[in-house]
């Protein structure tokens, strides 16, 4: 059988197909956008990943995120995806925790191996920030995804540093826990420049460490997570 890694060495070459496969990717957050970076990084020929999300699968989430079918409603995001990168790549070395992330694991998650890089795709505020924190107190390099929800304007998608960035209601709230923890360093993110509708914003109190939650339209968080996944790989 054909090599399936051929067309993208094609590309890359042999050189860094081979850093690819020595390399080590974090990914935290598996929902619309950290499921598809995470598809594209495993694609591409990355040797070893650990990726983390404690979600299961709801109806909500079938508009948009890649594990979501009605046939595998109530299941972990998690073990969904562990079955389909396996069948991507048998040769990958995959962790698998579908745990939730809070304050006093991150470092525990930080410290279980030698990272390459960590895939920031948390959506939730508190465990977002602290990931972010201690990623950066130990230089490890990242990448973060800011809001994808209530926007629809794929040619808007931006990298920038976090200090940066402007009509992102996450970015400015990820902006300001990060300036109360003392961090002012830069972080490379990924965002919009497009106005949030804001007939798309529903104000909430049932969620944990949310205010609000958006409406979403499917494109937005894949294109959220294609870029993600180029950030990492051409940075490994």
């Amino acid at each position: 059988m054909e090599d399936w890694r051929q067309r993208t060495r094609l590309l890359l070459g042999e050189e860094k197909m081979g850093r690819l496969q020595q390399a080590h990717v974090l990914v935290v957050g598996l929902g619309g956008v950290g499921a598809y970076a995470a598809e594209m990084i495993c694609r591409a020929g990355v040797g070893r990943m650990t990726i983390v999300d404690a979600d299961t699968v709801q109806p909500t989430n079938i508009n948009r995120q890649l594990p979501a079918l009605h046939s595998t409603l109530e299941m972990s995001k998690a073990e969904i995806l562990e079955k389909r990168f396996r069948d991507i790549n048998p040769e990958i070395e995959l962790t698998v925790l579908p745990v939730f992330l809070k304050d006093e694991n991150i470092p525990e998650l930080l410290d279980a191996a030698s990272y390459d890089f960590v895939v920031d795709a948390i959506d939730t505020l508190a465990p977002k920030c602290h990931l972010i924190a201690e990623t950066l107190k130990r230089h490890i390099k990242i990448v973060s995804s800011m809001g994808a929800g209530a926007k629809s304007d794929i040619t808007q998608v931006r990298f920038a540093d976090i200090w940066d960035t402007y009509h992102c209601g996450l970015s400015k709230a990820v902006r300001k826990r990060l300036q109360k923890m003392g961090i002012k360093r830069k972080l490379p993110v990924v965002f919009s420049t497009e106005q949030a509708d804001s007939k798309a914003v529903l104000l909430t109190e049932d969620e944990m460490n949310k205010k609000s939650t958006c409406g979403t339209i499917s494109y937005m968080p894949v294109v959220f997570g294609c870029y993600l996944a180029e950030y990492v790989l051409k940075r490994l």
